[in-house]
């Protein structure tokens, strides 16, 4: 494989929450999106510990880059199969978890 300059680009996310924050109705359309942005965070900070382009994950897992990068974007426009998931996290080295927990 080729020596790919790799520089994950930096987000703070906390910084991004607390600028976005100040837009009206950001936190209702926020909160209908929580588990998505969850996901999306816990994506990208995967694949951002194994190093990987986007370009490699896609051709790890037999698809194209804008395919991982819907993928890896938070919202309702595109849901990811559980077999899409397993994957994904095949793909940047690691388990894929999913979890029932009772409501409070």
């Amino acid at each position: 494989m080729a020596n790919l300059n790799y520089k994950p680009v930096i987000h703070d996310h906390q910084s991004f929450l607390a600028r976005a924050s100040k837009r009206k109705g950001f936190a209702e359309a926020y909160d209908a999106l929580e588990l998505e942005y969850q996901l999306a965070s816990q994506m990208l900070k995967a694949r951002s510990r194994a190093g990987l382009t986007q370009d490699v994950v896609a051709e790890r897992m037999g698809t194209t880059k804008s395919a991982i990068s819907r993928l890896e974007s938070a919202g309702k426009k595109h849901a990811p199969s559980i077999a899409t998931l397993q994957r994904y996290a095949q793909a940047v080295g690691c388990d894929l978890q999913v979890k029932l927990v009772p409501q409070k």
